[in-house]
């Protein structure tokens, strides 16, 4: 049948999850259901709530499945980077751009309103720690090279998370033109790079 995931058994909530994340990035998040998911996995309307119990946890899961793709590039971009800690802050905020600019939808959808307390969703907390995990860390080797100056550590992640974040919605919103990956990529690179610059010399 066509549009359909196919799946082997035990392996249903793989395809589920496919099939959510085709949803959210051809029809929006408005369109993600239990029901709309079972329809394009070709598995009964009930079939989903063995692994999700409602639309919030499946809306969790595809957000949790998002951090765990950016986390994936990001690992990739800094194993190309080199040691300097420089140049692999500037690779991790680089990618995390291209990561929204590729991915709309399920980046809107990951840092929504419905999940910003993630108590309850205890999968969807360790993925989406991973990617902060490694910025904390980046920034740490930062630090020890003397990039940071007297900047405090945490503060310095923020600072770089939400100049990436905010160019990463800039470029998805239309403000950077209408190809805007690779301005928003070259952006965020050069206030990354002049962040750390400054910083250094406090």
């Amino acid at each position: 049948m066509e549009g359909l995931a196919p799946y082997h058994h035990g392996d249903l909530r793989a395809a589920l999850l496919r099939s959510a994340l085709e949803i959210v990035e051809g029809d929006g998040v408005s369109a993600l259901s239990l029901r709309a998911v079972a329809r394009r996995s070709g598995v009964s309307a009930m079939a989903p709530y063995h692994h999700f119990r409602d639309r919030a946890a499946l809306v969790a899961a595809v957000a949790a499945k998002g951090f765990e793709r950016l986390h994936a590039a990001t690992v990739e971009a800094l194993q190309n980077s080199g040691a300097d800690s420089l140049k692999s802050l500037v690779a991790s905020a680089c990618v995390y751009v291209d990561f929204v600019v590729a991915n709309p939808a399920l980046y809107r959808l990951m840092y929504s309103a419905e999940l910003a307390d993630r108590t309850s969703f205890p999968d969807l907390a360790e993925a989406a720690a991973a990617p902060s995990a490694n910025l904390a860390r980046l920034v740490a080797t930062a630090a020890g090279a003397g990039y940071l100056g007297s900047v405090d550590r945490r503060s310095a992640a923020l600072q770089i998370w939400a100049m990436a974040h905010g160019i990463g919605l800039l470029a998805i919103d239309g403000y950077l033109g209408a190809d805007p990956r690779p301005r928003a990529i070259a952006l965020v690179g050069d206030s990354v790079a002049t962040m750390l610059s400054g910083w250094s010399l406090r």
